[in-house]
């Protein structure tokens, strides 16, 4: 499992941001992933002739430059805070003890 955000990462910062958001509700679930930040942010204009690049595979997986996305062991893409953490809610980690 493969969660990508931008490089705030798990923060949730003020207000609550996205990326942050959707790592949050993962952990809460009891999920282990693999974290891979972009660069390429949408409010610094300096980073903007990068974007394209630097959010290429985000791109590829969900058609969009948006992140956060979720890619599952099985190749499924959710991408989108809300439909990551509605996800994470409807299919928490069983524990089998």
């Amino acid at each position: 499992m493969i969660l990508y955000t931008c490089g705030l990462k798990k923060r949730l910062g003020m207000p609550l941001h996205p990326c942050g958001w959707a790592a949050k509700a993962l952990d809460d679930a009891g999920y282990t992933y693999e974290l891979r930040t972009l660069g390429g942010y949408r409010l610094l204009p300096w980073t903007r002739p990068a974007r394209d690049r630097d959010r290429q595979v985000v791109r590829e997986l969900s058609g969009t430059n948006e992140v956060p996305v979720l890619v599952l062991d099985d190749g499924t893409v959710i991408s989108d805070s809300r439909n990551i953490v509605r996800w994470a809610h409807e299919h928490p980690v069983v524990n089998s003890q």
